[in-house]
């Protein structure tokens, strides 16, 4: 049926913001193990919570980017009407929360779906980074020293 459509949009939106997460988060590693960001300053405890704090904090605002990246899409191929609209529907399907009552047109129904395994990909690159990123913090010199 229409399900070319939803794949040529879809899978191309699907490795940008996989790229795009990855990307940001070398980008994120390299600021938490910078010497010069002014966290070797700070108490022991503080060493350890605000840079993962920040991570999660860039992880977060990296998700709801993706979620606005689909919206935008829905919008622009028609399969919604409304930015709103579309926002909350992508929010929906990249957290597979799935319990709004906003659907795509028939025609785009598998373009929802290729979100929704983004999703899964993007939330679970999310995990292993903070996974990577406390063991990181709580391995570096700066957070075994005393305050």
């Amino acid at each position: 049926m229409y399900w070319g459509y939803n794949w040529s949009w879809g899978l191309p939106l699907l490795v940008l913001t996989v790229v795009f997460h990855v990307s940001m988060f070398v980008l994120m590693e390299k600021a938490l193990l910078s010497p010069t960001n002014g966290v070797r300053r700070l108490r022991r405890l503080a060493r350890f919570i605000i840079p993962i704090a920040l991570v999660g904090l860039g992880a977060a605002t990296l998700h709801g980017v993706e979620a606005v990246a689909w919206a935008a899409l829905y919008v622009w191929v028609g399969a919604m009407s409304d930015p709103s609209t579309a926002i909350l529907y992508s929010l929906s399907a990249i957290t597979s929360y799935g319990h709004s009552e906003v659907f795509l047109q028939d025609r785009w129904k598998l373009l929802g779906a290729i979100e929704a395994m983004d999703g899964l990909i993007l939330f679970g690159l999310t995990t292993a980074f903070l996974f990577a990123a406390i063991e990181r913090v709580r391995s570096s010199p700066q957070a075994s020293r005393g305050a």
